[in-house]
């Protein structure tokens, strides 16, 4: 979308699909370029001056729409299309999508099997907390996962509400294999500031790379 006029995404926005259409055009052949077999289809922001309760169905009804559409041009190309509920209580109050529980009923009535919860847990914790239970429920329709301490979206070991060592446990006994983006703003230098996966390693036993000795 046009960010300088607002816009952030524009999959469930009414009146611009043919906007949405070229610009998921342009990032098919972005990904096919570099090899990236994910996109991340943005939802969008409640339109200025509108009652969010008033919009709520044309905006759903205009997501799916556009969710199909990118679903079949994305399965030509073997790639995934991603959803990711972003808070409306802090990060972005007019973000149309919010929840897991809100995408899972989207992508459920969408009934795509390449659409995706991009679920980011900094936003899933602000929104509802309840991790354990949310990402047991929801592990199905995971494709890929973000990560950022609450409140201050700085590093997993960063001071903050989350128990990211016991996240990571979780998804490791729930079989997931995809990446973990690391969807923060760093305290200080990016390389330091990834000391946290170093000593997470090390505490399981692990070298660079999630390789286990033991395996070796």
């Amino acid at each position: 979308g046009n960010q300088e006029a607002g816009e952030m995404g524009l999959a469930a926005v009414p009146g611009r699909q043919a906007a949405f259409r070229q610009d998921l055009s342009a990032a098919v052949q972005y990904a096919r370029a570099v090899g990236c077999p994910r996109i991340h289809l943005m939802a969008g922001r409640v339109p200025l001056g509108t009652d969010r309760a008033a919009v709520a169905d044309e905006m759903e009804t205009t997501f799916i729409e556009n969710l199909r559409y990118a679903a079949d041009l994305l399965a030509q190309e073997d790639m995934i299309g991603l959803v990711e509920p972003i808070n409306n209580r802090i990060t972005d109050p007019r973000y149309f999508l919010n929840t897991p529980h809100q995408a899972a009923a989207i992508l459920e009535k969408v009934g795509w099997p390449n659409l995706k919860l991009q679920l980011d847990l900094f936003h899933c914790q602000i929104m509802d907390g309840n991790l354990s239970r949310n990402l047991e429920t929801y592990f199905p329709l995971i494709g890929h996962i973000q990560i950022a301490q609450v409140p201050g979206r700085h590093e997993p070991d960063s001071p903050g509400e989350l128990n990211f060592p016991y996240i990571f446990e979780l998804l490791e006994s729930l079989g997931y294999s995809g990446y973990v983006g690391c969807e923060y703003a760093p305290k200080e230098d990016t390389l330091e500031g990834l000391g946290w996966l170093r000593s997470y390693w090390e505490s399981r036993s692990l070298r660079h790379g999630g390789t286990s000795k033991a395996a070796e």
